[in-house]
Formats: structure tokens, C-alpha cells, sequence
């Protein structure tokens, strides 16, 4: 591989991740409960009872936060 083939690889790896942060912030600004979905499917196979460690922990960083309400909270999430 050359020193112009390299570079352009670089290029092309930064803005993949570029593509992809934005991306993943336009989901979330968008559509918070399938994004939430989303991550409570992939994390919940991850951190099954017998999985090794690294996995569990894995799956309960990949996991959406517990929102917990109040007695006077009404549900709308809004309280991020």
C-alpha cells in the first residue's frame, strides 16, 4: 500500500465516522423511543445470565438508562 492509498483510506475511515455520529445524534434528537428500543434489544442477549463478563458489561453499558418517575410524574420522559 502507498503512502497515497493509505491517506485516502484515512480519509475515507474519518468520514465513515463522521457519517456516523451524525447520523446516530439525528436518531436520537428524532426518534428517542426506537432508539431506546434499539438499545434495549441488542443489550438484553448481552447480559444473560452465563454470558462471560466483558459481555455483561457490554450489554449494560449499550442498555438506555432506567427512568425512574415520581408519583407526580406524568410520563412524558422529559426529565433527562
Amino acid at each position: 500500500m502507498t503512502g497515497v492509498d493509505a491517506s485516502l483510506l484515512v480519509q475515507y475511515v474519518v468520514i465513515a465516522l463522521a457519517v456516523l455520529l451524525s447520523a446516530w445524534f439525528v436518531a436520537k434528537r428524532q426518534f428517542p423511543g426506537a432508539v431506546r428500543k434499539a438499545r434495549l434489544a441488542l443489550a438484553v442477549p448481552l447480559v444473560r445470565e452465563g454470558r462471560p463478563g466483558w459481555m455483561r458489561r457490554l450489554g449494560k453499558r449499550i442498555a438506555p438508562r432506567v427512568v425512574g418517575g415520581g408519583s407526580s410524574c406524568g410520563g412524558c420522559d422529559g426529565c433527562d
